[in-house]
């Protein structure tokens, strides 16, 4: 009996529970249970007998519970619910009292919370070299004074062993336009100042062309001893000399710098990609305009090239015009 009351009061609360949500009527297909009838308990059977147990379906006491709750709701509930509750749920394991305080038909839905995408961090992308500020150091040193330091017997690098004496740079200290190339040939070895051969007379009239004079410009290398046969610098030699090329730039600030060649192109700008990709538009020193074009010798090899010089040198030409 203890078992079946405790069966039947699972029954009634979920039929409680089955009536709030609006449900008027329940077909359950209940089994069969076969329970020992009291008296049969308690009377002693006789020597010999048998005690058979008496049949009870529950299906009356239910069918009574669902006809009244059916009464009880107004006509606009839900459509009949047909389930069998004990496939569908098993009240055995279910608490008597299920802690229900509020009606569930007027319970918010719930919805899930989207979690939310995590925004990715920026890729750290870590640069070999510091990056540049927005403009040329200021600088209270004057070209004589960084000349003076290198000295006439500078001894630095390899380079002073064949060198007949150190080119340095010459030009306007106020010029607008500078010029760099990659070393002094055995012409300026020679006479002791940059660009005045073959390539340094090509370079003279490139810069006739557009307007100026070798004399409104400033023109120097980025190595001051000549390599021997004209090699090109090594990279050793070449940080060795670049700090001083460097200090003369920020000293003369010009608006533009024209790079000639590829040692000069990578020495300043620190890349290793080839004249030839960089060419053509204007690149970024220290806030400066930098134009990467064909060394004077390379042209005296390959005329072909001088069209696609005379362009870079027409960019650079309107860029000083819109300046002033």
């Amino acid at each position: 009996k203890t078992e079946f009351s405790s069966l039947l009061a699972q029954t009634e609360e979920h039929i409680r529970f089955l009536q709030e949500l609006g449900v008027e009527q329940i077909d359950a297909d209940l089994p069969e249970h076969y329970i020992p009838s009291a008296s049969m308990q308690d009377a002693k059977a006789p020597a010999g007998s048998e005690i058979r147990p008496e049949k009870y379906v529950p299906g009356e006491d239910i069918s009574r519970l669902t006809r009244t709750a059916a009464r009880e709701k107004p006509d606009s509930a839900p459509k009949t619910a047909r389930r069998n509750l004990f496939e569908s749920s098993r009240l055995s394991g279910r608490p008597q009292n299920s802690g229900r305080t509020s009606n569930p038909t007027h319970a918010a839905p719930h919805i899930p919370v989207p979690i939310e995408t995590m925004p990715k961090k920026p890729e750290l992308r870590e640069s070999l070299t510091p990056k540049p500020p927005a403009s040329l150091p200021e600088s209270n040193e004057t070209l004589a004074l960084i000349h003076a330091e290198i000295g006439k017997d500078c001894e630095r690098c390899r380079l002073c062993e064949n060198r007949t004496q150190v080119v340095n740079s010459v030009g306007n200290p106020n010029a607008e336009l500078m010029f760099i190339g990659e070393a002094p040939g055995a012409d300026e070895d020679l006479k002791g100042e940059p660009f005045v051969g073959r390539a340094g007379q090509l370079l003279t009239k490139m810069i006739e062309g557009i307007d100026l004079k070798r004399e409104d410009v400033f023109i120097g290398n980025i190595n001051r001893c000549r390599p021997p046969g004209n090699r090109q610098p090594q990279t050793d030699e070449a940080v060795v000399c670049r700090p001083f090329l460097l200090r003369e730039i920020a000293v003369v600030r010009p608006k533009v710098i024209v790079v000639m060649g590829n040692t000069a192109c990578q020495n300043l700008l620190d890349t290793k990609i080839g004249i030839t990709k960089l060419r053509g538009s204007f690149k970024d020193y220290f806030g400066v305009k930098v134009m990467p074009t064909f060394h004077p010798a390379y042209l005296l090899r390959d005329p072909r090239k001088k069209r696609e010089v005379w362009e870079d040198l027409k960019t650079i030409r309107d860029y000083l015009n819109s300046t002033k």
